[in-house]
């Protein structure tokens, strides 16, 4: 209880520091340092915990075989006096709470051999029944002690008194929706993350062979794809590499590159695998869409010389390229094409995502089996407009815009419920990203409409247009381009399955929507577990901003791709399996057995680069802090003073009274702008010269960013935020332009910088920031 005061440097009275106590969190987690789950069968024994637990029902038959065998050492009185005590200390061990019972948040902690007692019980217990004590447990000590209350009670207590048995079983806050994904205050879904990969280059694609090797390819945008093992380790050869075909470059922000891959959904006997890149061919750029095969010689690497080339489409400008290959259910390679670029969709009278004669801003579907001899692709007769003049057959949807990142849904483990559907993130212009269901035939209204709104208002008046309006489409204050994800369907955590899950490669939103049985889609925002929430063995509670992609693996647990630098140079880019943190599957319910893999290649054993972000530690070093303040205010406290019941933390009008004593620093900044009130993120502007003044974007990237944020009080720097991101600053003067950071300095005034007043911009290029612990 006095680890704040010890920080500060200062001796603080106890109810000084009880007065500012946290409630107990809720962390539910079983003696294998997991959380618990929803037993498959019935117990018979230990039966408070047959519904959500940490017992299956072979631990429970071995708990009441414990049971019998200590009860059997009673007579007839002491079975009366003992029986239901010993049940109930047995049966802890099947409580969702056991990892606290029984002192075991983490492996590294010695298990204890009864669980934490409340006071009042263990009084009880004593009285009662102290010889069950050595019976339920072979330590030595409470063996030598158990005569003696006072010293029995002090050993089985626990140091957080809302765990101890039978408390916990009553406390509000520790059982409210219990098993279910934890949400904050705002409604915010609070899940976890394990870090798969990293040192990658703006990973964009990940897929798995379907061949029970469990192995997964992922693919740079500079156009390398690895091999990894279902250990995770990754060959030191690559699976394939054509960077010196593919046409992109280290600008942040391109588009071109490696934008896609997919494998045949019979890999496993044909080798063969689809992909799709920018090229440069004289002086046009070009996307094309080859088929490769794997080495005869090596299933871990793919043959280069095997390359036929299935399609190729001029683009007409280097944005918009689109990217996803997938193959559907029905065995057909599906193609989503970008509208060709630039802003607004300006080729042809009506733009090329209504002309269904273009193969821009379309999704295709061709049929590429039996493909050996003759034409390299088939056009399914049952295409929607290979009878329609003028268009081309391959079209099977049009009207998108910039599709980036499409799904198939597998369904529902068991009803197949959702099997089919292909969910896509659509890309928007100016006001609204959206998310689709692809149909065959169906037009999705880009340039008339943009998310559910008007773009084009005369073509989005015209009758005859009949597009469908997305499922879901969201504004710009919350993100400016779509990564479309995946409809949950693995194994392990149940209680995700059917959410959709997708995010936001400019805001690093994450989101999901689920269908309600009235088929409308209910959202929910996604946000890393806050204190003890994603505190489990090998999870983390933090991942890069920049949301590339998402993927599922065979089993179908689900994966996102992000990156601390947008740039197909820089290797900052981690792949992060999700995890709900709140349930589990039931153990041996999704276990499986990778079939062996040949390996030609030297392996290279993963090591994880992220860890867990500590909140708890930092909530204890701002209270130590707060409670300087305290002592600032009220003067020294004296540390044999009884407890002051009425003491508290200073309040935001103390601090606002304290921070008024002292003069605003040069290079002070704050966070300005932001409609959503949230003080993680907004305008930058800066104190100097006697004035605030705002910051211009002219090379304005994540080191100066890292300033502001670690300057304000954030661990982290998620975004650094261009082109008034955060609306404009007008009514105050541009002081700095042109800033250049190492990231490790105190102030922006300490960076590279033109003289505090002088620019060459205006305020539309207002530069911002999101920060984040």
């Amino acid at each position: 209880m006095t680890a704040p005061a010890a920080a500060s440097g200062l001796a603080l009275p106890l109810g000084l520091l009880l007065a500012w106590g946290a409630p107990a969190l809720s962390h539910p987690q079983c003696l294998d340092f997991k959380p618990p789950f929803r037993p498959r069968a019935e117990l018979g024994f230990c039966t408070a915990y047959a519904h959500f637990g940490c017992c299956d029902s072979a631990r429970d038959r071995e708990l009441m075989a414990k049971y019998y065998r200590i009860m059997g050492q009673y007579d007839d009185d002491g079975f009366a006096r003992c029986a239901s005590y010993v049940q109930d200390l047995l049966c802890q061990e099947c409580s969702p709470y056991a990892a606290h019972l029984f002192d075991a948040e983490d492996p590294g902690t010695p298990l204890r051999s009864i669980p934490g007692l409340c006071p009042e019980y263990c009084s009880d217990l004593w009285s009662k029944c102290r010889s069950s004590v050595a019976l339920l447990s072979g330590d030595p000590l409470l063996a030598e002690i158990q005569q003696d209350r006072s010293r029995l009670c002090r050993q089985l207590e626990l140091d957080d008194p809302d765990y101890c048995f039978p408390r916990l079983l009553s406390n509000e806050r520790l059982n409210r929706n219990l098993g279910r994904v934890t949400a904050d205050n705002q409604g915010c879904l609070q899940l976890c993350l394990e870090e798969v990969a990293n040192g990658l280059r703006n990973p964009l694609a990940m897929v798995h062979a379907n061949d029970g090797t469990h192995r997964f390819f992922v693919a740079e945008q500079v156009g390398v794809v690895w091999t990894y093992l279902s250990d995770r380790s990754r060959l030191e050869k690559p699976f394939l590499n054509i960077s010196e075909a593919v046409l992109t470059s280290p600008w942040e922000g391109d588009e071109r590159g490696f934008l896609g891959l997919a494998l045949h959904p019979d890999f496993k006997h044909n080798g063969k695998l689809y992909v799709y890149y920018s090229v440069e061919v004289g002086p046009d750029e070009r996307i094309r869409i080859s088929e490769f095969r794997v080495s005869a010689s090596d299933g871990n690497a793919v043959d280069h010389g095997s390359e036929r080339v299935i399609l190729e489409i001029d683009e007409p400008a280097s944005n918009h390229n689109g990217g996803q290959l997938l193959f559907a259910d029905d065995g057909r390679l599906y193609i989503f094409t970008g509208d060709g670029g630039m802003a607004g969709d300006p080729f042809g009278r009506f733009g090329n995502a209504q002309n269904k004669s273009a193969l821009l801003g379309k999704v295709l579907r061709i049929d590429v089996s039996d493909n050996d001899k003759g034409p390299v692709y088939k056009v399914p007769l049952d295409n929607p407009f290979w009878h329609e003049p003028g268009a081309r057959p391959e079209v099977y949807a049009y009207g998108v815009r910039n599709m980036w990142r499409c799904s198939v849904d597998r369904g529902d483990r068991l009803t197949k419920e959702g099997k089919g559907r292909i969910f896509c993130g659509d890309v928007g212009q100016n006001k609204y990203e959206e998310v689709d269901i692809v149909e065959m035939g169906k037009n999705y209204g880009w340039r008339a409409r943009e998310g559910f709104s008007c773009y084009d208002k005369k073509l989005c008046s015209n009758s005859s247009l009949g597009d469908v309006l997305p499922i879901y489409a969201y504004p710009h204050k919350h993100g400016k381009s779509v990564t479309g994800g995946y409809v949950y369907r693995g194994c392990e955590y149940p209680n995700l399955n059917g959410m959709y899950i997708f995010g936001d490669f400019m805001s690093g939103r994450l989101m999901s929507l689920r269908q309600s049985y009235t088929g409308d889609w209910d959202y929910s925002e996604i946000c890393m577990g806050t204190g003890l929430t994603c505190a489990f063995p090998g999870l983390i509670n933090n991942y890069h901003p920049y949301i590339i992609s998402f993927a599922e693996d065979e089993a179908g647990e689900l994966y996102f791709m992000s990156t601390e630098v947008p740039s197909a140079t820089s290797p900052t880019g981690f792949v992060y399996k999700v995890v709900d943190p709140s349930r589990r599957a039931p153990p041996g319910s999704c276990q499986y057995d990778p079939l062996p893999v040949k390996v030609r290649s030297k392996l290279i054993q993963f090591k994880p680069k992220e860890s867990l972000i500590d909140e708890l530690a930092a909530q204890s070093r701002d209270r130590a802090e707060d409670l300087t303040d305290v002592v600032d205010e009220v003067g020294p406290v004296a540390t044999d003073d009884p407890p002051v019941a009425t003491a508290r933390p200073p309040s935001r009008k103390d601090r606002r009274r304290k921070q008024k004593k002292h003069k605003t620093e040069n290079g002070a900044v704050r966070l300005s702008g932001n409609n959503d009130g949230k003080p993680d993120r907004g305008r930058v502007e800066i104190f100097a010269s006697g004035e605030w003044g705002t910051v211009c974007d002219d090379l304005w990237d994540g080191k100066s960013a890292e300033v502001v944020c670690r300057h304000l009080g954030f661990q982290y720097a998620l975004r650094a935020a261009k082109a008034a991101e955060f609306g404009e600053g007008k009514h105050l003067k541009i002081l700095l332009d042109d800033v250049q950071c190492q990231g490790t300095e105190q102030s922006l005034l300490d960076c590279q910088h033109r003289d505090v007043g002088s620019h060459n911009c205006g305020h539309h290029e207002d530069a911002g920031v999101v920060c984040g612990n």
